[in-house]
């Protein structure tokens, strides 16, 4: 193979590997909707949201009916949610949401990215100081009045909203998911993502070496069928 037959080959397994994560989620997401709130779209303002995501990037029918039949446990396969919690190089702290008809499976897996890659993983609850629970909606725009939004977001239990470009980005506590959903429900809004999120209270600096180590730990979690969500406190030192 010549070498800009190789860099095309490079360039479109990056590609294929950037689209399979971006289904991997989007499903994800729909499997722990049907979980949390059935499969009535209706009913269920979580999966719709996820839907909506699967048509945008246009993730087929059949790996999305699977989906919805996971979250219901029609697949045959219970599946469980499970935490792990590790540090990365340096202390970074790297927290793993994970859902698994197979946890013997699993954390043998989670545990060998950590430990071939210079992290361990710690004891549950290890992390609980480092990570806030808090709900995450982003928001498009669209018409709406930024002032008047802002004080009805307040008013569900907001604790902070931002405009960047095109979006409003909205955070509160895990507690006011529910107020922030169903004020949004109320107005005829639908955010462009939604859900609960692990936020650090404590960031930890580190140098381009560190970043590079940590992100193949994050890059080899993602990439697992069984992981959901990964978070992280790393911040790069300028």
């Amino acid at each position: 193979m010549g070498r800009k037959s190789a860099k095309i080959a490079n360039k479109k397994g990056a590609a294929d590997k950037a689209k399979s994560l971006v289904y991997t989620k989007a499903l994800n997401d729909v499997a722990k909707a049907v979980k949390s709130g059935g499969a009535d779209v209706s009913t269920n303002f979580l999966l719709k949201i996820a839907l909506e995501r699967c048509k945008k990037f246009n993730v087929p029918k059949d790996n999305i009916e699977r989906a919805i039949k996971k979250g219901s446990g029609g697949d045959g396969q219970g599946h469980e949610d499970i935490t792990y919690e590790g540090y990365g190089p340096n202390g970074v702290a790297i927290f793993v949401e994970a859902s698994t008809n197979n946890v013997t499976r699993t954390v043998a897996n989670v545990r060998n990215y950590f430990s071939k890659n210079g992290g361990s993983l710690g004891k549950d609850g290890s992390l609980q100081f480092i990570f806030d629970r808090k709900a995450i909606f982003d928001i498009p725009t669209l018409n709406l009045d930024e002032d008047d939004f802002t004080l009805e977001m307040i008013d569900a239990g907001a604790e902070d909203i931002q405009k960047e470009g095109e979006f409003f980005h909205i955070i509160g506590g895990m507690e006011s998911f529910g107020t922030i959903q169903e004020k949004l429900q109320s107005i005829n809004v639908t955010p462009e993502e939604a859900g609960l999120q692990r936020i650090p209270n404590s960031l930890k600096n580190v140098n381009e070496e560190t970043q590079e180590q940590v992100e193949k730990i994050i890059d080899l979690l993602e990439s697992d069928d069984d992981v959901v969500s990964v978070f992280h406190n790393m911040q790069i030192d300028e």
